[in-house]
């Protein structure tokens, strides 16, 4: 039966937390969704702040929408990178190889998967494939390069 596990440390600026679903296809999953998605939370509550700041007030109602769009935020791209990390270690995993190739095919099964579940549009779903694809091409060959 699969075990779960939890821990976490904090050395400088690097915050390490692993967390341990029995499986190394979940894992890496969470993860992602995880780190992806405390991301784009503290993202809009940062955008959030700013517009506070330069209204100059705060309310009940303004801190309660923040939290429903950090929420939102959150949720929304840590499924979209725990799709893709899944996606391109399922493929690195079959092909037995870890390249470039990879991350295009995890970046156009992730665009095609996430454009699919917020439209029908076939031919917006191809062109999201092929956008997921060429972003994750040109992030993995930047990686290369740095």
């Amino acid at each position: 039966m699969p075990s779960s596990g939890f821990s976490g440390s904090l050395t400088g600026p690097k915050v390490d937390v692993a967390i341990d679903m029995g499986h190394p296809l979940l894992n890496i999953t969470v993860d992602g969704f995880l780190k992806i998605g405390t991301v784009a939370a503290t993202r809009a509550a940062a955008e959030d702040a700013y517009y506070a700041a330069k209204k100059g007030s705060i309310s009940s109602h303004s801190c309660e929408q923040t939290l429903k769009k950090m929420c939102k935020e959150g949720a929304y791209w840590g499924t979209v990178a725990g799709v893709y990390v899944g996606a391109e270690y399922g493929v690195e995993r079959i092909r037995g190889r870890r390249d470039w190739k990879n991350a295009m095919i995890g970046g156009a099964v992730t665009g095609a998967v996430i454009s699919a579940a917020t439209s029908n549009n076939k031919d917006r779903i191809l062109v999201d494939a092929i956008t997921g694809g060429a972003i994750a091409t040109a992030a993995e060959i930047l990686n290369y390069l740095t």
